[in-house]
């Protein structure tokens, strides 16, 4: 599964440089992602929506085993 992560996360993260950030992979453990949020969405008001909304949700099209995607600092 993890590779099929990181190869979705390798379709959204244009969307996140175009705005100044990226995205890296740390975990994916029983369906759950971990993700760091770097660069301009690391320190952004917006970056739990951008998780949620945007990243989560495109990750579970691509992948809908998936339950949840969560972030650390």
């Amino acid at each position: 599964m993890q590779a099929r992560v990181q190869a979705a996360l390798n379709k959204i993260r244009p969307m996140l440089q175009a705005d100044g950030g990226d995205v890296e992979l740390v975990a994916v453990n029983a369906g759950t992602v971990t993700l760091r949020l770097k660069g301009a969405c690391s320190g952004c008001p917006m970056s739990q929506m951008t998780l949620k909304n945007g990243i989560e949700r495109m990750l579970k099209e691509q992948i809908p085993e998936l339950k949840a995607v969560e972030s650390v600092s």
